[in-house]
């Protein structure tokens, strides 16, 4: 009873004009979640007159998530199946489903159904009120201790790092008109990381309160290391402060340094000191060595990033597509 998951029941969604909706949904060890996932997607919009389009982008998962999509798609002619030819990451898989997208508001939610599609009509009635974007911001997030720790951890050094906020109850659920979609689609940079994206280009923006469901796997695709990268990636593509940083620590060193000079030249002038200390001079050759080394790191990584930009290379490649032209 524990783990049981409420929800809403489906809202009545009135939009002036019935339009497309698409629903694009990263996919990533999720062949227990796609079949319930898909029926509470089409469920909860029900009393919506409009077309309806799923977008499931597999993003190489090890498990058979695959052969669940062929089977949904199979016996459900609005689901359009991508797999990715190897696996680029959850914000490429999203960029893949976005590039295929055809709907009015596009809604973008992850397969574990913590994001509840029961909350899809919530977000759309929102968007009515003339927003481009209405997020969905986690009320009583269900993770667990160490996920919402280190979650937390990340969303801070980002915020501090990127110099924006960046809010850790919202994530990518949420419904987003096709000219903020048209835009973000336009960001071809290598680096890509959904919520920064979708903060950039602007538009009218808002969020509302959802449920959150509880992780039953209670397995994250997102480690340490992994939340450790993205933060570096997204610092690296859309922030100059580590520079920035470094400069100011290079003028901070400076400084002491001169006035280090200073002191032991009045020192030596007041007859105080008559060798030149050993151990002063080894510190001073030690401190400089890896303020050194760590501006030519972080120069270093900026170099990099920027040389895999210049390739040029796509941000996904798709080996194979299902009910691409229904």
């Amino acid at each position: 009873m524990g783990n049981e998951i409420k929800f809403k029941p489906p809202v009545l969604i009135k939009i002036e004009k019935q339009v497309l909706i698409s629903v694009v949904v990263p996919v990533y060890m999720g062949e227990k979640t796609l079949s319930p996932l898909v029926a509470r997607i089409k469920n909860s919009l029900q009393d919506y007159s409009g077309e309806l389009e799923v977008i499931l982008v597999e993003d190489r998962s090890p498990d058979s998530s695959w052969e669940v999509i062929q089977e949904i798609c199979h016996s459900n002619p609005f689901v359009k199946g991508i797999r990715l030819s190897r696996n680029f990451g959850q914000h490429y898989a999203i960029t893949a489903g976005l590039d295929k997208a055809k709907g009015e508001w596009t809604v973008v939610m992850d397969c574990d159904l913590q994001d509840q599609p029961e909350e899809i009509p919530n977000l759309l009635q929102e968007a009515q009120k003339g927003f481009d974007v209405v997020l969905a911001k986690r009320n009583n997030r269900q993770d667990g201790f160490f996920r919402r720790m280190s979650s937390k951890l990340f969303y801070r050094t980002l915020s501090y790092l990127t110099g924006s906020e960046q809010d850790e109850t919202i994530a990518n659920f949420g419904v987003y008109h096709k000219k903020v979609i048209k835009e973000v689609i336009r960001m071809r940079e290598s680096i890509r990381y959904f919520p920064t994206m979708v903060k950039w280009v602007g538009f009218r923006q808002t969020s509302i309160f959802v449920e959150h469901a509880p992780n039953l796997d209670r397995k994250s695709s997102y480690s340490i290391k992994k939340l450790f990268n993205l933060a570096l990636d997204i610092m690296l593509a859309y922030s100059d402060k580590p520079i920035r940083l470094t400069v100011k620590l290079g003028v901070l060193v400076a400084i002491t340094g001169f006035l280090f000079a200073l002191y032991t030249l009045f020192r030596y002038l007041q007859g105080e000191i008559i060798v030149a200390g050993y151990a002063s001079l080894i510190i001073s050759i030690w401190l400089l060595s890896g303020i050194l080394l760590i501006t030519l790191g972080v120069v270093g990584l900026y170099v990099g990033k920027t040389f895999e930009g210049v390739k040029n290379r796509p941000a996904y490649i798709i080996e194979e597509q299902l009910n691409e032209n229904s």
